[in-house]
């Protein structure tokens, strides 16, 4: 696990904190809550075995089970989430409710020790079945991250740019000794205060974070690669995924990774700006292509040339990202979505054309990927994009390979990939994310081609 920051004396943690930052993935809590669960009902199963308790026992069973099954179809069917439920879901919300129905029966001609032991029992299916569909979709770490609460601590102790031009002749891993002082691991946090990342435009984004591998925090850190990096919507900007993968590649490569900056281009977890500027969100577009690049410029140690600078994103995020990839060659020299959507708005046209075109539908097809690359003819040449999405991903495994086709056609070095048993959820993200840096780590001199 990549170091967090520290907190600073003002953020000292609460019991709500506590609470926020409790790990509901590796942590204890998921197997304490499911040992409890398990733990009730064997104790309601250990009874006389007589007749009219069994038939009730089949009954609440098989009816419990019905409906976790039938809810998950149902949520399948009218695409409620948005996405299709990882088998997994289907196995756990099944499981649960066929528990909760056993407690329901219990209820009945028993012991009040039993009836109480059918009432916490009922408590702990319900968190199991929580805690077994997140681990399902495997996106969100914490309580924090599922309410989209930035709980990290702030984070400032990166190196200032250089004032002196660098060589950039020679690849970083063949130049690059780590030195005693580098950290084994890399470190994250949140960008508050007075190294918070402001919109000129009118956007009130949320914090955004970052992530320092190892070769940025050592007493002269050399030059190094810059991503910005989206999540999908609903989220925040959690850098958790874009570390777990970073870790494994830094220390493969001698404490080597990008600086990534995890910005927020949807400003709360409930609206949708839709990639451009607008009188409604404000200047979203704006934000991302000029003010973080204004940031990254004069706060962090990074290789200036576009070809070390990255847009990517995740689901919505890759909405975006392709999007400014197309638009802004000059600045982003690759793109790389995961799992991403072809443009902002696919899913749910009415979400962005109404509040930030106002019903213009030739404005809101002017800012799809297959417009916007038409306009900058010629200027893709030397560019990468990487486009990957779950293998079982029936709907954005198509859709990104339609945008890589778009991305090829138009001049860029396209790569596109299926992670193997993976959907629309956390597998899927990190698998896109280690392809994207296992053709971008060449590029960047940070690995032999």
């Amino acid at each position: 696990m990549v170091a967090p920051a520290r907190r600073r004396e003002n953020e000292a943690p609460d019991m709500l904190r506590w609470l926020l930052d409790l790990n509901l993935v590796d942590g204890p809590a998921p197997l304490i809550i499911w040992g409890l669960a398990a733990s009730g009902v064997v104790a309601l199963l250990i009874r006389p075995l007589r007749r009219r308790w069994l038939v009730r026992l089949l009954i609440g069973v098989a009816a419990g089970a019905l409906v976790g099954w039938f809810l998950v179809v149902w949520a399948d069917a009218s695409n409620a989430f948005g996405v299709p439920m990882p088998d997994t879901v289907k196995w756990w919300t099944t499981g649960g409710f066929a528990a909760i129905g056993l407690c329901v029966v219990s209820l009945w001609s028993s012991h009040w020790w039993r009836k109480a032991v059918a009432i916490l029992t009922v408590i702990t299916s319900v968190l199991s079945i929580f805690l077994g569909i997140n681990q399902a979709f495997g996106l969100d770490r914490s309580l924090g991250d599922l309410l989209g609460i930035n709980t990290l601590g702030s984070i400032d102790n990166f190196a200032p740019p250089l004032t002196t031009p660098v060589d950039e002749t020679k690849p970083l891993y063949e130049t690059w000794t780590p030195p005693s002082d580098m950290p084994a691991q890399g470190r994250y946090g949140a960008l508050n205060g007075s190294h918070a990342i402001t919109s000129s435009a009118g956007f009130k984004p949320r914090s955004a974070t970052i992530y320092l591998p190892p070769a940025a925090l050592v007493t002269d850190p050399p030059p190094l690669p810059v991503v910005v990096f989206m999540m999908g919507l609903p989220g925040w900007p959690s850098p958790h995924p874009m570390v777990d993968v970073l870790n494994e590649f830094a220390a493969k490569h001698d404490g080597l990774a990008p600086i990534v900056v995890i910005a927020d281009q949807l400003g709360s977890q409930s609206q949708n700006p839709g990639c451009v500027d607008s009188a409604a969100y404000g200047g979203v577009e704006t934000y991302f292509n000029k003010d973080i690049p204004d940031y990254i410029r004069t706060h962090l140690r990074v290789l200036q040339d576009s070809k070390y600078w990255t847009i990517a994103g995740y689901s919505n995020g890759g909405a975006c990202a392709f999007m400014w990839g197309a638009r802004h060659p000059d600045i982003w020299g690759n793109i790389a979505t995961a799992s991403g959507e072809p443009w902002a708005g696919s899913s749910d046209p009415a979400s962005v054309l109404k509040p930030v075109y106002k019903g213009d539908v030739a404005a809101f097809d002017a800012n799809k990927p297959s417009a916007i690359l038409t306009e900058h003819p010629g200027e893709y040449a030397g560019h990468y994009a990487i486009f990957a999405a779950g293998a079982l991903d029936k709907k954005y495994g198509p859709l990104n390979r339609t945008s890589a086709a778009l991305a090829e056609a138009a001049g860029f070095h396209t790569t596109f990939y299926l992670v193997p048993n993976a959907t629309h959820t956390g597998p899927g993200l990190r698998g896109g994310l280690a392809k994207a840096f296992s053709v971008l780590y060449p590029r960047w001199g940070l690995a032999a081609g």
